[in-house]
């Protein structure tokens, strides 16, 4: 079985494109696919931002731009909050919160000590209490945290002693006994306090498989979430792999009368699969039913946006319709259009500026560090408007920059840059500590970044303090700089091509992010940061 726990061990091997094939699909159309040619229809918002409420009572896929994969949500009274895998980047697993399933706005991390590369977690409320189960690499396996009130304080991670499993699911049998439910099947007791484990992990479910001529990544059962409804437990189940080709991931389900089994899978699986690489959107799958402010049913799930998988798994909203015979079918399509919005609920502000005046350190929900050590936050303060951000390693491979999620097809981002005698700081695109591109600069010379390596020291005519400004037009990233404020700009001679820094090139399931770093000898000062989405 191939899934997310070995895949980088079968990172380069080329078996996704020898299963290229079945249905139609050919070799240049998963390898080489294009982006979609017409103009977005997207709404605006913070710093040009494109957003899914059109404004006019329907919406337009995602939910949540840019890297969200493996969102969780859930339902508290009128309230909904949905977090996501954050990886490497902490603070991180930032809870955000909405009122009609369409905007919503960040609260804060809920983690803020680095436990290892967060995968697919779990947020849940039992009683009057908050519950975040968080499978990690690095080391493997999985954590509880908790807290009596969704903004926090949450409490110190509990290892549950889990290495061979990951993406659990909480649930509550009918008997009020407490499960985690967990990938390939298998579940697992908790104790009543949900804080640990009683039991060793136990198979319980043979998740449903699809014809064997399907182009898919691999088996990889993973994600069951589990949803009461109707006289029913729903397991919702991920099968065909995170990546690799568009039509592998994809949704499928199964019930039963009691948490104990047994289960029955539902006789119109699959229920959502992307099905050509000619879609808006690839590799549907990991989905949770969550039901809407009016009553109706909605499912969240993730996707990665055609011709651009540098933006990661972004988060999908899709209506769901209960059928006669107690089952449900999704009826969003293939998310390429608009669909109306949840009915019943209060919209408000959707995301946040990306621009920073740096009066505060906004970290967790915007600014990340990138696998930082334990004392990573005491690099970096506010101070007159500047973030100062103290030199760490020699290049971004080993400095822990400072990242954005951004999630527009093109955009740009500038900022005036100080560095002390010795120092080396720069903007940069910033998918993992591998593959990186950007542009640094020291009191005499500029250094390029391209491809995660060193590419050239061309002079620097501007000393120790310039504005530089990086600009990413769907996958095509150019690099000005400025010596006057900004009055007038010089083009840096090396413009680079992006569109290969992701998963399927690198592993990791991550997304190429804006970003700055620090290295050398001293502090740097970032100044007046400023984000302006592109049409």
């Amino acid at each position: 079985m191939t899934d997310r726990r070995d895949m980088l061990k079968l990172a380069g091997t080329g078996l996704a494109g020898a299963m290229v094939g079945g249905l139609g699909l050919s070799r240049a159309a998963v390898a080489q696919p294009k982006p979609v040619a017409a103009a977005p229809p997207w709404a605006k918002g913070f710093d040009g931002q494109r957003k899914a409420d059109l404004g006019d009572g329907r919406f337009l896929n995602p939910i949540m731009a840019g890297d969200h994969p493996d969102p969780s949500i859930l339902k508290d009274g009128a309230d909904y909050y949905m977090t996501f895998s954050t990886f490497d980047s902490y603070p991180g697993l930032v809870i955000w919160h909405s009122r009609d399933l369409v905007n919503w706005r960040p609260i804060g991390p809920a983690l803020t000590r680095n436990i290892g590369s967060v995968w697919a977690p779990e947020l849940c409320k039992h009683g009057e209490r908050y519950f975040l189960y968080i499978p990690t690499k690095g080391p493997n396996t999985s954590w509880v945290i908790w807290a009596d009130k969704i903004e926090g304080p949450w409490s110190d991670p509990v290892d549950l002693n889990l290495p061979n499993h990951i993406d659990p699911g909480h649930a509550v049998g009918e008997d009020g006994s407490r499960w985690l439910f967990l990938s390939g099947g298998d579940r697992v007791r908790l104790s009543d306090d949900g804080l640990r484990r009683i039991s060793e992990p136990e198979h319980v479910y043979d998740p449903w498989r699809y014809p064997s001529d399907w182009v898919v990544e691999g088996f990889a059962p993973e994600g069951p979430k589990i949803t009461r409804h109707g006289g029913y437990y729903y397991m919702i189940t991920a099968v065909g792999g995170t990546a690799g080709p568009p039509t592998g991931h994809m949704v499928i389900a199964a019930r039963s009368k009691s948490i104990h089994g047994t289960w029955e899978n539902c006789p119109a699986n699959p229920l959502v699969r992307t099905t050509s690489a000619a879609e808006k959107w690839w590799s549907r799958g990991h989905a949770t039913l969550v039901e809407g402010p009016a009553g109706d049913w909605w499912s969240v799930y993730h996707g990665f946006e055609n011709g651009y998988w540098t933006l990661g798994r972004q988060a999908l909203l899709d209506p769901i319709e209960w059928t006669d015979d107690g089952w449900f079918r999704m009826t969003g399509g293939d998310l390429s259009q608009p669909i109306a919005k949840p009915k019943g609920g209060t919209a408000g502000p959707h995301g946040m500026a990306l621009s920073d005046d740096f009066s505060t350190l906004a970290l967790g929900a915007k600014w990340n560090f990138f696998k930082p050590a334990a004392d990573e936050r005491s690099r970096a303060r506010v101070e007159d408007g500047a973030l100062v951000l103290k030199a760490r390693g020699k290049a971004p491979v080993d400095s822990s920059p400072l990242l954005l999620i951004a999630g527009d097809q093109a955009y740009r981002f500038e900022c005036d840059i100080e560095i002390a005698p010795g120092g080396t700081a720069g903007l940069i695109l910033f998918y993992d500590d591998r593959l990186y591109c950007g542009l640094g600069f020291d009191g005499e010379r500029f250094v390029t970044h391209q491809y995660g390596i060193e590419r050239a020291r061309p002079a620097n005519p501007h000393g120790r303090k310039l504005r530089m400004r990086v600009t990413n037009d769907r996958h095509i990233v150019t690099y000005d700089t400025s010596g006057d404020d900004g009055k007038t700009w010089t083009r840096f001679d090396r413009g680079m091509e992006v569109s290969g820094y992701h998963h399927n090139v690198r592993g990791g399931f991550l997304m190429l992010r804006p970003g700055l770093y620090s290295a050398g000898e001293g502090e740097a000062r970032f100044r007046n940061f400023t984000f302006r989405a592109l049409g």
